[in-house]
């Protein structure tokens, strides 16, 4: 991953990601080239746990395999429009601001319901959390939830290595930065704004 000096995330940065991804995507490559599945994992110290569909045979070929994870965090088109500058000197360009994680490691698949039912409550609690109403696996019917559960795989990726960036409009004058902010919103991209401000350089 090309990353410069001036997008380089702090240990902070990259904690953040892990923790609120939403979900991501899992590429190993098989005898038929690379394949990939999108799917929500919970980032536990040195490992992301997840589940996939038992029908997806991509579990197959991914167990004991090198693995990439691409976890995303907000994406948003940045318009010239927002910067002070363009009205200044107008020398600027529509960008892209985002964050990424690229996580390297070993793929464990896990075919055992157990295991499989602690991820799906881990992951059911993580994104459930300060919902109201909200919702537990206890809500279902014990005998659909076992079917449900003979139904996907558990997976792990054992982390060996994370290579992340952290995009955010920080290489931007002051004025800028608080234009981006306030074009975001603008047009409703609540949470892009949201992590360009946590990001915000300090005078």
């Amino acid at each position: 991953m090309y990353v410069p000096a001036h997008f380089a995330p702090d240990d902070q940065d990259v904690q953040h990601l892990l923790d609120h991804h939403g979900a991501a995507d899992l590429i190993t490559a098989g005898p038929g080239g690379l394949e990939a599945t999108f799917l929500p994992f919970v980032h536990d110290g040195d490992r992301l746990l997840g589940h996939v569909a038992r029908n997806n045979d991509h579990w197959t070929r991914a167990d004991g395999q090198q693995g990439l994870v691409i976890m995303r965090g907000p994406d948003s088109y940045v318009s010239p429009t927002w910067y002070a500058s363009t009205a200044e000197h107008g020398r600027v360009v529509p960008t892209w601001n985002y964050l990424t994680a690229h996580i390297h490691g070993t793929v464990v698949v896990h075919d055992d319901v157990e295991w499989v039912e602690d991820v799906v409550r881990r992951l059911t609690d993580l994104h459930e959390s300060g919902r109201e109403p909200s919702w537990s696996v206890d809500d279902a019917p014990e005998r659909f939830v076992r079917g449900q559960l003979r139904a996907i795989v558990g997976v792990e990726v054992r982390i060996e290595r994370i290579d992340a960036k952290v995009k955010l409009s920080q290489n931007r004058p002051t004025a800028d930065v608080d234009g981006v902010i306030e074009g975001l919103r603008s047009v409703g991209d609540h949470r892009g704004a949201e992590a360009v401000a946590r990001r915000r350089p300090r005078s």
